[in-house]
């Protein structure tokens, strides 16, 4: 593999262990974070510091951000003077979960200035960041995609799902699922705890089934241990699941379990103060809804 230059914006809790693995890579890794201090902290492993997002980017071969929202990469782009400091035939990548829109108002935006652009939201979580074993679903035109994809198969499992905006919009089907099935599990566990059930043998009995999973395994024990410590915060799972509404709404769409939990999570987030707990948090939501209702 090539090494190349690349510019990492954004080392919170997905970004840090991302960034370590670029670095474990080979590649040569520029750092920046609004919290300055979080960036510091990978320059142990290696990374460079910079001061501001258009330094970072200043030569880089790649650039890739995971932020917060649409608005935040609007900002490095185009307030930050990311865009301007990017050399020509330069590579954005957009790893941050944003609307469909938002990232072919980008990818338009950035071809007029003779740079490439994929949007690349992922999934799979902190632990999925860290073990390099992300689902990266991205948009943009192939020969682009085909250039990056040696620097994404270090953070996981890149595939082109279709032209720009294809990745955030494969991101929102994917949050769906998520929600949904979170929702349904929390529902199970509770069934199961209530009736007098283990929780940790009902999940092994369920091994290897039909309705087995990742997320019964891994936040169905969340869920009965009562560790809702942020691998995906609850605030950023009622952002997607605004998202995904809105985009239905476009396309003429009614999407009824997607709207269901998204009045839970807007109940945990809003009402319960649960924005920064992981998104099983939404079974602490339903078991005080039930609590109340007794």
């Amino acid at each position: 593999m090539t090494k190349q230059t690349i510019a990492f914006l954004g080392t919170g809790l997905m970004g840090a262990p991302m960034a370590r693995n670029l670095l474990k890579a080979g590649h040569d890794v520029v750092v920046w974070n609004r919290t300055r201090e979080k960036a510091e902290a990978l320059t142990a492993d290696g990374a460079l510091l910079a001061e501001s997002p258009a330094e970072a980017a200043s030569g880089a071969d790649l650039v890739i951000t995971i932020v917060s929202d649409g608005k935040a990469v609007a900002d490095l782009l185009f307030s930050q003077d990311v865009a301007k400091a990017m050399q020509k035939g330069a590579t954005f990548v957009d790893m941050s979960s944003i609307t469909p829109q938002e990232a072919r108002d980008h990818a338009e935006r950035l071809a007029a200035a003779g740079i490439d652009h994929l949007d690349a939201p992922v999934s799979g979580g902190t632990r999925g960041a860290e073990a390099a074993t992300l689902a990266i679903m991205a948009g943009g035109e192939e020969p682009c995609f085909e250039r990056a994809k040696p620097v994404l198969e270090a953070l996981g499992r890149p595939v082109r799902v279709g032209p720009s905006g294809a990745g955030q919009l494969a991101k929102l089907a994917n949050q769906a699922i998520v929600a949904v099935t979170i929702g349904v599990v929390a529902e199970a566990t509770l069934l199961v705890e209530s009736g007098g059930g283990d929780p940790a043998a009902f999940r092994d009995a369920l091994k290897g089934g039909f309705a087995d999973s990742t997320i019964l395994q891994l936040h169905g024990r969340r869920m009965s241990e009562g560790d809702f410590t942020p691998g995906g915060k609850s605030s950023i799972q009622l952002k997607d699941l605004n998202n995904i509404i809105a985009e239905a709404s476009s396309l003429n769409l009614a999407l009824p379990l997607s709207e269901a939990v998204r009045t839970r999570y807007r109940a945990l987030v809003e009402e319960m103060g649960g924005g920064d707990l992981d998104h099983a948090a939404l079974y602490r939501q339903l078991k005080e809804r039930e609590q109340d209702l007794s």
